[in-house]
């Protein structure tokens, strides 16, 4: 839940990548183990797992994963729920 807090204002949570200069493709997952505190595989898990299941959207550049908010898909699931 807390990962999901943050990448939804990712420019109050995270510097930009230094190679990307913006959010546009999300928050390298290295910053988001960072912030976390916890390991790298753990965190690694969590974001695929929100990933495969639509929660996130990851983006490749060279070798730097980024993850974003499905925001579509997090809208409907609320809309659903309510």
């Amino acid at each position: 839940m807390q990962i999901m807090e943050w990448l939804r204002e990712p420019e109050k949570n995270f510097p930009p990548h230094v190679s990307i200069k913006h959010f546009n493709d999300g928050v390298c997952a290295s910053y988001i183990f960072e912030k976390s505190k916890l390991s790298q595989s753990t965190i690694s898990n969590y974001l695929t797992s929100m990933e495969k299941c639509g929660l996130l959207i990851m983006t490749r550049h060279g070798k730097w994963s980024y993850f974003k908010r499905n925001e579509a898909l997090i809208t409907e699931f609320a809309k659903y729920l309510l």
